[in-house]
């Protein structure tokens, strides 16, 4: 497995955006979100950025499901950070294994990428948009997942993949 580039204190010459639409609600995943971030903060420069969901008119339409995924598709974008490679989480994407997504990153680290920028949708899901321009569509799972919910996976997820490039007791 490639052995990510170490700066300062063991720390991944890296950092790590997540990008979500909407805002967490529920507490118990504020507090695992901010638990792992915490952790992840130890081994690279980590932050989330949140972006206002829209308003979903119950019925939607299918033109209305279009507008929306666009109005968040534009503060989605405005937040990328610049140079940084994008990683939309899409159902349609590539599953990875987390050791597969920890080589991944300290791939991506030993290749230049100083910037890594995964984005999460909100509810409907991310525009075409944002699919077609992202480096990488990235599938945790066949299943369907609460866009909120997700978040707290994908915090899990990245806090795996450093122990496991760190060769921490974490990852069993």
């Amino acid at each position: 497995m490639p052995e990510a580039t170490r700066g300062q204190r063991g720390k991944t010459m890296i950092n790590i955006t997540i990008i979500c639409v909407g805002k967490l609600k529920e507490t118990y995943l504020r507090e695992g979100v901010a638990e792992y971030a915490k952790r992840i903060s130890r081994y690279c420069r980590f932050e989330i950025i949140e972006v206002p969901d829209e308003k979903i008119p119950d019925p939607v339409s299918a033109g209305a499901v279009v507008q929306i995924l666009a109005a968040e598709a534009k503060n989605v974008i405005a937040k990328i950070p610049k140079s940084a490679h994008i990683v939309a989480l899409a159902i349609e994407g590539e599953p990875v294994t987390s050791p597969g997504l920890a080589e991944w990153i300290a791939g991506a680290a030993n290749g230049g990428a100083s910037k890594l920028c995964f984005i999460i949708g909100g509810s409907l899901g991310l525009a075409d948009e944002i699919k077609r321009s992202a480096d990488r569509l990235l599938s945790f799972s066949a299943l369907t997942f609460p866009h909120q919910l997700m978040r707290l996976m994908l915090a899990e997820q990245l806090y795996r993949a450093f122990t496991i490039l760190h060769n921490a007791t974490y990852h069993k």
